[in-house]
């Protein structure tokens, strides 16, 4: 398994990081289910995996604690499909879901200040509606 595995522009997993176990599944398979092992138990070492960025391990950590252990290593249980090479391709799609979404850094937020003409703007319609409120209270008991 020395593949590499996409995950972005710049960014894969060495696939020797990652760890299988095939165990048995209680899914979809009818009596195949209780002779061969389907399902795939996927484990990824977060901490000291040396392809991710600090700050992509420390998104990690937060977006997916359920899935994680103490240790800092993720822990992924497929059993959906009847094959084990499909399982094990979900497995993987799913972990490469879960870093590219710790890898999304929103763009910072630049402050700004409204101008002069936006404030005319704003200072004339409210004006304007005060003008039509004011309209509509009719203060004449005759």
């Amino acid at each position: 398994m020395s593949d590499r595995i996409f995950i972005k522009e710049g960014l894969s997993l060495d696939a020797d990081e990652l760890q299988e176990r095939f165990i048995r599944s209680s899914g979809p398979g009818g009596q195949n289910v209780n002779k061969v092992s389907t399902a795939v138990e996927l484990r990824f070492d977060v901490r000291r995996s040396p392809s991710l960025p600090a700050y992509i391990k420390a998104n990690l950590r937060r977006q997916a604690a359920h899935l994680m252990t103490q240790d800092g290593e993720l822990v992924m249980q497929v059993q959906t499909h009847r094959t084990q090479a499909r399982n094990r391709e979900e497995a993987i799609e799913r972990l490469v879901a879960l870093i590219e979404k710790a890898a999304y850094r929103p763009k910072r937020r630049i402050a700004t200040k409204p101008t002069k003409a936006s404030k005319r703007r704003r200072m004339d319609s409210k004006t304007k509606r005060g003008a039509i409120k004011k309209l509509r209270s009719s203060k004449n008991f005759d």
